[in-house]
């Protein structure tokens, strides 16, 4: 765990530091937002954010969002000022925490930032045996391509390897290599040099300088640009990094984790991913089975979400019904894990019931089997099983007709345009999503910049588009 705190406080900041370094955390002190933006930079990363909330405190978080840099930004003030902590908030900031600082209330934050990344849930028996398969291979310094449909939990298995390598007390670093335009992704992975590039106003220390001696984490890496897999390969072999408009190299100690939610194998038959690249990233293989091939997980799964997204919105506790239950194992979760978590979210939202009942979970039911961009993407079964875990074969007629839940569906699309169709389905999977643009293009199976650019179109001729949401 890294906290930055920024800000002087008469002293009592200094203190909620001593604490975090009490509890295991790293500790940066830095004087000013200024300075902690130049620490970032420079690769003094941060897994948290605690700032004086007499600090530009907006003006910091959009620098933040504009260097691509994604870590949670908590407020403190010596007093109680309600304005103030209202202010912290509406500009950005997760929480507020009056000072001076109380010990457990700062163990209470360390806890909810790590946990929050790290919570493995994994009952089931087809994800007991991936856990100890990732346990075993954790402690050795190979490369692992983790692999799965979207929202499986690649990133949080990721920092499972990591927590249980020999690099654990080292930095892991994420990188979504599909949510990075594609002209900025070579400059947040190695770095670049004070104008080197139009906008490139100061150096920049990139992710793989960052993750030294830790472990760096390529999540998608099957999105990377095949110029860029060229560098990123001379990278593993060399194990340095050479900025851009700089001319000297740069040694660097990581380990590496990546991760796709597409077949690999095929991305390299059609030659959109290098062979070579392939088999330096697939030493070991830690494949996540979709949410669907692991049931005795989701009621565990979805009452830890419903847990969390009450405490986050100050409402009760409740425990799921037992109808709630059998509704939610009986649905195939096409998004996975991320889409659960979503649905728990509004249904924690939308009870009325002393327990969690069946009718505030809303299910797509459109949604019922794998689209087929999800289902290209999987590995085929070698048991010539589909990836709903049912017969390939197409159901008789009737049965098709007994599961449909809104046999007026197809008939009120009739008459209009692809376009609109399809706006509509984006437009709806983004609210579903709560503005999460990264988790809306992983459930349509698209690419984020795809996603991007329709959204663009859609402003431009005035349709209304969901605000952005966490982690976007």
């Amino acid at each position: 765990m890294r906290l930055m705190i920024v800000g002087q406080l008469e002293g009592y900041i200094s203190q909620a530091g001593k604490i975090a370094l009490q509890k295991g955390a790293k500790v940066v002190h830095c004087e000013d937002t200024e300075q902690a933006l130049g620490a970032l930079l420079n690769g003094k990363g941060a897994d948290l954010a605690m700032i004086d909330v007499k600090q530009k405190i907006g003006d910091f978080i959009e620098k933040l969002e504009l260097e691509r840099i994604h870590m949670p930004v908590i407020a403190c003030g010596i007093d109680t000022d309600a304005r103030a902590a209202v202010k912290a908030i509406q500009q950005g900031a997760k929480e507020y925490v009056p000072l001076p600082p109380d010990a457990d209330l700062i163990a209470a934050i360390l806890t909810a930032v790590t946990d929050d990344n790290n919570t493995m849930i994994a009952s089931d028996p087809a994800m007991k045996d991936v856990v100890n398969l990732a346990n075993k291979i954790a402690p050795s310094e190979a490369t692992v391509m983790i692999t799965g449909e979207s929202g499986t939990g690649k990133e949080v298995m990721s920092s499972h390897i990591h927590r249980k390598s020999k690099r654990k007390d080292g930095p892991f670093i994420a990188v979504n290599c599909a949510a990075i335009p594609e002209n900025l992704l070579e400059s947040e992975l190695f770095g670049h040099e004070k104008g080197s590039f139009t906008g490139a106003t100061s150096r920049r220390i990139g992710k793989f300088e960052e993750a030294h001696t830790g472990t760096i984490l390529l999540d998608e890496v099957s999105e990377m640009h095949p110029q860029l897999q060229s560098k990123l390969l001379r990278v593993i072999q060399e194990r340095e990094v050479t900025r851009i408009g700089s001319n000297g190299a740069v040694k660097v100690d990581v380990r590496i984790i990546a991760t796709s939610n597409r077949n690999l194998e095929v991305s390299v038959k059609k030659g959109e991913f290098r062979e070579d690249l392939y088999f330096r990233l697939n030493v070991v293989n830690v494949h996540l089975p979709a949410l669907r091939e692991r049931p005795s997980d989701i009621t565990e799964l979805a009452q830890f979400f419903a847990d969390k997204y009450a405490e986050a919105n100050g409402v009760d506790k409740k425990k799921l019904s037992g109808e709630a239950d059998a509704k939610m194992k009986s649905y195939p979760w096409p998004g996975n894990i991320r889409e659960l978590e979503n649905t728990m979210h509004r249904a924690i939202l939308m009870s009325m019931e002393d327990e969690l009942e069946a009718s505030a979970i809303h299910l797509q039911q459109s949604s019922a089997t794998p689209t087929p961009m999800q289902a290209a993407n999987n590995a085929p079964d070698p048991a010539g099983v589909s990836s709903a875990g049912q017969s390939a074969a197409p159901a008789p007629a009737a049965a098709a007709e007994d599961n449909i839940q809104n046999p007026g569906a197809v008939e009120a699309l009739v008459g209009r345009t692809i376009s609109d169709v399809e706006r509509d389905m984006i437009i709806n999977t983004l609210e579903h999503c709560l503005g999460n643009r990264t988790h809306a293009a992983n459930i349509l199976g698209i690419s984020i910049r795809t996603l991007r650019n329709k959204l663009n179109q859609y402003k431009d001729d005035g349709v209304s588009v969901p605000a952005s949401g966490t982690g976007s």
